[in-house]
């Protein structure tokens, strides 16, 4: 899973999120930061809240939630969903240009294309993605 502080990263440099069945997600407050919550139909529901994108909490295990809105959520993407939004970012067909690879420390992930040679290096592939995703964002390519 991606590091959350990574995932807060995405989110401030602008990763938009509409929220669907499985994504995991944590919620900004000191009290929650070890908790990850994972999008359900039955217990943890998208949303619109007074107008407001949110996720509303049901069943036992989440009693002292009632909901929180998406601002307030932090959106961590699977490995999947971090090379697609890598891929829809990069020139014509993304994945031509896209690489990952083992390292004996990880994972590395490779964006190569005329003129432009990038490596991100992460102990997970999901965070080798994002880190290459977040210079996309923030740097363009």
């Amino acid at each position: 899973m991606i590091d959350r502080d990574l995932a807060l990263q995405l989110k401030h440099a602008g990763l938009d999120w509409t929220p669907v069945e499985r994504d995991a997600f944590a919620i900004a407050a000191a009290e929650l930061d070890d908790q990850v919550f994972v999008v359900s139909q039955f217990t943890v529901l998208p949303q619109r809240l007074r107008g407001e994108p949110g996720i509303t909490f049901h069943g036992s295990a989440e009693w002292a939630l009632d909901y929180v809105l998406l601002v307030d959520a932090i959106w961590l993407p699977s490995e999947a969903q971090l090379r697609d939004a890598l891929e829809a970012r990069l020139p014509n067909s993304g994945a031509d240009i896209l690489r990952l690879e083992r390292t004996s420390a990880g994972y590395r992930c490779v964006l190569n294309a005329p003129q432009h040679y990038l490596e991100f290096n992460a102990v997970c592939a999901a965070d080798a993605y994002g880190l290459a995703l977040l210079h996309t964002m923030t740097h363009g390519f």
